[in-house]
């Protein structure tokens, strides 16, 4: 039984609207996987198979069931079905994935040349059969968009249909969201924001110092995607401050 001697921030129960916890697997084994969720499922809301591993990972029955065990939203990754998109095979993939369990698609449109419009029709697709992440941003360093586009796409992918919008950050925290560097764009999360609201929102924060910044400018039940399998635990300890890069959130709190 853990302690209960301190005053920390409440952190809600699953299935939590506030506080998400998205993490990415690249790979992970089915025992792997099963022993995370037996340690850490607690924390874990959704669970984001990268890129197109789900298409080729011979564990994947074994972790969805895993995964339906300790209530976690198991979710395909947006560029699996951007490829498909590219082929005209999107529909086929969403029958697949549907077939197999998924319960939540992410649609993106940050490698393959999707025009908003298609990506808007691909959310209205995907959202008679799941709950969708529509992510917002590029890939490519080399193409940035403007605030005002940032908050434009979000407010039409809701329209569409989408449940959250998950920003651009990708494994490495140094597109989308952030700099070259890895530090915060302000202008865009507060374009974000302002276009879904804080609770649909899922941020992309794969670094420690993301996380932490993210944590401290909007609280610990921010929503937070791409973290780590190995992170999980390391996480909760920032969101309820028993860590130095927020501790303020627990030095002198009272109930």
């Amino acid at each position: 039984m853990s302690p209960s001697f301190l005053s920390l921030p409440r952190r809600g129960r699953k299935p939590r609207a506030l506080g998400l916890t998205h993490v990415l697997d690249k790979g992970l084994t089915p025992e792997a996987a099963s022993a995370l969720l037996s340690a850490v499922g607690d924390e874990v809301d959704v669970w984001k198979f990268g890129w197109g591993v789900a298409y080729i990972d011979p564990g994947l029955a074994r972790k969805l069931a895993y995964l339906r065990e300790h209530e976690v939203t198991a979710c395909l990754g947006g560029t699996l079905l951007e490829i498909a998109w590219s082929q005209d095979k999107a529909p086929e993939c969403l029958a697949w994935a549907e077939r197999v369990g998924f319960d939540a698609v992410e649609v993106s449109r940050g490698v393959a040349p999707m025009p908003p419009d298609d990506k808007r029709e691909l959310i209205k697709l995907a959202s008679e059969s799941f709950v969708v992440l529509a992510e917002t941003g590029i890939k490519d360093p080399q193409s940035v968009l403007s605030a005002d586009q940032w908050r434009d796409e979000i407010a039409q992918d809701l329209a569409a249909g989408a449940t959250w919008v998950i920003t651009e950050g990708r494994e490495s925290g140094t597109v989308g969201i952030y700099d070259s560097t890895g530090r915060p764009r302000l202008d865009i999360i507060e374009a974000a924001v302002q276009a879904a609201g804080l609770d649909r929102v899922l941020f992309e924060a794969p670094r420690k110092d993301q996380q932490a910044w993210l944590i401290n400018r909007y609280g610990h039940d921010v929503n937070l995607a791409n973290i780590a399998p190995d992170d999980v635990l390391p996480l909760t300890t920032l969101r309820l401050g028993l860590r130095a890069d927020t501790a303020a959130l627990t030095i002198g709190w009272r109930r």
